[in-house]
């Protein structure tokens, strides 16, 4: 007979988890492993929510096992390490990002792309090498593989900082990679939420031209006067869109929801590059006549690899980039959810774990 969740492991952990498709969160007793050899155990502070956690534990994806207690942007401080832990020790500023596992000898492990490793290991609603499933980061304890753990700058704010962990890798990944860095180069945003803030801000300290692109003509202010980016475009304003026709060298578009993408693929210059980093939960059109005449680009990007998330945590510490945050206690989980459905958050909730997370 299987274990119950609180059985599993040797130490008692507490969380909030949804039951089922209905998603409501609710308190959690299960259990983290021991402190291996090469674990670093730590106490949860504070943890994003990201909108992919809202996607799972409605099953809108159709990959969710319950119960599933979800959080991939955790921070907190080191309490124990293993023996052969060489890069942490306890008191330190860690977090964990959206993985806790791979293979380590695959062509995108060995290239530090864990993050496209067939045999990944997610944070939550995933199983780890020993065959249990892994619970997140609404969750008062943390324990992972060294590979896994980012260290925080001391400089960073935790609470401002833990939404990096997959907001601001997910936006800065493509960015590099796809040669959207240079300073001069004018780079659109699409949605002005969780990502698209973060984008704005790695965009300016690139040195490059933001464009935010965004239905709503309410974030206009907002967008400009206290985010910084250059430029605000309404899709929905056939006149504005028109103008700028050919100006993009490349666009991050970080909707989660359908929409359309060749009023997009105008925008870009020819050989320009539209980077799709959000999740729709159904497919979009791709109109192909408008790649063609251009030589466009559209492509996809998900979060990075370990050794590129330090890379981007270390450049917001030094830049001083944090997330926009609503911080929350964790019985308001359920009624920010609801109000994540509505885009109803400027721009990214986070869980106090810290002074919080209380078991029932």
């Amino acid at each position: 007979m299987s274990k119950s969740p609180e059985e599993e492991h040797p130490r008692k952990a507490f969380g909030w988890a949804a039951r089922d498709s209905s998603g409501v969160l609710s308190p959690f007793k299960f259990s983290r492993r021991a402190t291996g050899d090469e674990d670093v155990t730590f106490k949860v502070l504070y943890c994003g929510i990201c909108h992919s956690d809202l996607h799972c534990i409605k099953n809108e994806w159709g990959i969710s096992t319950y119960p599933l207690l979800p959080g991939h942007e955790i921070v907190g401080v080191v309490t124990e390490v293993g023996s052969k832990v060489k890069k942490y020790k306890v008191g330190d500023k860690v977090g964990v990002g959206c993985l806790v596992g791979a293979c380590h000898s695959c062509d995108n492990c060995t290239n530090d792309l864990e993050n496209y490793c067939p045999k990944s290991i997610q944070t939550y609603n995933s199983i780890n090498i020993d065959g249990t499933k892994t619970y997140g980061g609404y969750s008062d304890l943390m324990v992972a593989n060294e590979r896994y753990i980012v260290r925080m700058p001391e400089n960073m704010p935790l609470e401002g900082g833990a939404p990096l962990l997959c907001a601001g890798i997910t936006v800065y990944s493509p960015m590099k990679y796809y040669g959207l860095c240079s300073p001069g180069m004018h780079l659109g945003v699409v949605g002005l939420g969780g990502l698209g803030h973060v984008a704005v801000k790695f965009g300016k300290a690139l040195g490059m031209k933001i464009t935010v692109i965004s239905t709503s003509i309410g974030k206009k202010q907002e967008a400009l006067e206290r985010l910084g980016a250059d430029a605000f475009l309404v899709s929905r304003d056939q006149q504005q869109m028109q103008a700028a026709t050919g100006t993009m060298d490349g666009i991050i578009d970080t909707v989660s929801a359908e929409h359309p993408l060749l009023p997009l693929m105008v925008l870009l210059k020819s050989n320009g590059k539209l980077v799709m980093v959000g999740a729709p939960e159904r497919p979009l059109q791709l109109p192909v006549f408008p790649l063609l005449m251009g030589r466009k680009l559209v492509a996809g990007s998900c979060i990075g690899g370990m050794k590129e998330t330090q890379e981007m945590i270390d450049f917001a510490a030094k830049h001083n980039i944090t997330a926009d945050i609503e911080l929350i206690p964790v019985d308001y989980l359920n009624t920010a959810m609801e109000r994540l459905v509505k885009a109803d958050v400027k721009y990214r909730f986070v869980l106090d774990v810290g002074k919080t997370m209380t078991p029932a």
